[in-house]
C-alpha cells in the first residue's frame, strides 16, 4: 500500500518520509524471536506476521497517534522454505493495509537458529497531543478497551497440548487511541502487551500512584471463560479465567485513565469500553474479588525476569 506520507519506499539506501507539519514523530521497534513470541507448529505464518506488525502498531495505538510506515528486519534459517516467507509477509501486509501502512524498508539475513523477525513502525502524533503512561491521578477511572484473555488461553491449550494449532489475530487499537487523543480525554494510556497486571503497573510507577481494579468488572474473553470453566470441572481452585485476564499478554487491548468527570463512552469506533477500576493515591495495587481486597501484584511478563518460553 502507498501511503502519500512515505516519498520515498523500497528501493533506495533509505525512505524518505514526508511527516506533516505540527506533528510530532513516533517510533517503536520490537523483536519477535522463535521460541520466546511465537512457535512455528503452533501458528501460521500468517498469523506471526500479523502479529509482529500488530506488536508495533499497539505501541502507536497506545500514544495516540496515526501509523505511517513499517520497517522489517527479518532473519532466517537457510532451510526454511519460501513459502513461509511469502506466507508471513502476507499476513503482515494484510495488517499494514488495514492500517494504511507502508512497508517502506527493512533488511534480510541468515539466521543460524530460529527466525527472528524486528519491526519498526513510524507514525505522527499531533504536537504536545501524544498520550503517555505518566498523568494519572488519583480519582482517575481505569478503563479497558474489548476483552482480555485470547492470547492467553489459546498458549495454555498449546501447552497442554491440548491443541495443535491456534491462530489469534489481535486488532490494534489505532482509532480509539487517535480519539483519546483528540478528545483529551485519557490521563494516561499504555497497551496491554505484557498483561493487564503488569501494564497497569507501568502505569502507576511513571505516574506516582497506586490502583483498585475490580475482579468483575474485569472483560474476559469467551475462550479463556471457556477454558476455565474445564478448569473447575476439575476441581481447580480458582477462577482460572481471571488469571488469564490479569497476566496473560498479548491482548493488544488499551489500558488508560480519565478524570470521573470525564463522559468515557461504552463503545467507541465499535469497541467495547469498560471501566474495571480506580486510580489511589497509595503507591500500591489491590484487586477487590467478592468484596475482599487483597494486593495485586504484576505477574505479566517481564524480560530477564521470566524463564517461560513463548510470551
Amino acid at each position: 500500500m502507498k501511503n502519500p506520507k512515505v516519498a520515498l519506499g523500497i528501493g533506495d539506501d533509505c525512505a524518505v518520509l514526508r511527516l506533516p507539519p505540527g506533528h510530532e514523530t513516533l517510533v517503536t521497534t520490537d523483536f519477535s524471536l522463535e521460541g520466546v513470541h511465537f512457535r512455528r507448529d503452533w501458528q501460521s505464518p500468517e498469523c506471526i506476521g500479523h502479529r509482529c506488525l500488530a506488536r508495533g502498531l499497539s505501541d502507536i495505538a497506545a500514544m495516540g497517534g496515526i501509523p505511517v510506515a513499517a520497517f522489517l528486519s527479518l532473519a532466517v534459517p537457510t532451510a526454511l522454505p519460501q513459502r513461509w516467507v511469502d506466507r508471513f509477509l502476507s499476513g503482515l501486509l494484510r495488517l499494514a493495509r488495514a492500517n494504511g501502512v507502508e512497508l517502506a524498508g527493512g533488511d534480510t539475513a541468515q539466521s543460524p537458529g530460529g527466525v527472528l523477525a524486528d519491526i519498526m513502525v513510524v507514525g505522527t502524533a499531533r504536537h504536545r497531543r501524544a498520550l503517555l503512561r505518566a498523568g494519572a491521578k488519583a480519582g482517575d477511572l481505569i478503563y479497558v478497551t474489548g476483552e482480555l484473555g485470547e492470547s492467553a488461553a489459546a498458549l495454555r491449550l498449546l501447552r497442554s497440548g491440548k491443541i495443535k494449532k491456534r491462530d489469534v489475530f489481535p486488532k490494534p487499537r489505532i482509532v480509539i487511541g487517535e480519539w483519546l487523543a483528540s478528545q483529551r480525554i485519557a490521563t494516561s494510556v499504555i497497551d496491554i502487551s505484557d498483561g493487564l497486571s503488569t501494564d497497569l503497573s507501568h502505569i502507576c510507577e511513571e505516574s506516582g500512584v497506586g490502583a483498585v481494579v475490580e475482579a468483575e468488572a474485569i472483560p474476559i474473553s469467551v475462550n479463556a471463560r471457556k477454558l476455565s470453566q474445564t478448569k473447575r470441572r476439575k476441581s481447580t481452585p480458582c477462577d482460572f479465567s481471571l488469571e488469564l485476564a490479569l497476566h496473560g499478554g498479548e491482548d493488544y487491548e488499551l489500558l488508560f485513565t480519565a478524570p470521573r468527570s470525564k463522559r468515557v463512552p461504552e463503545l467507541i469506533a465499535g469497541v467495547k469500553i469498560t471501566h474495571i477500576g480506580e486510580i489511589v493515591r497509595e503507591k500500591r495495587m489491590y484487586l477487590v474479588q467478592d468484596g475482599k481486597r487483597s494486593g495485586l501484584a504484576p505477574q505479566g511478563w517481564e524480560h530477564f525476569q521470566s524463564h517461560r518460553a513463548m510470551k
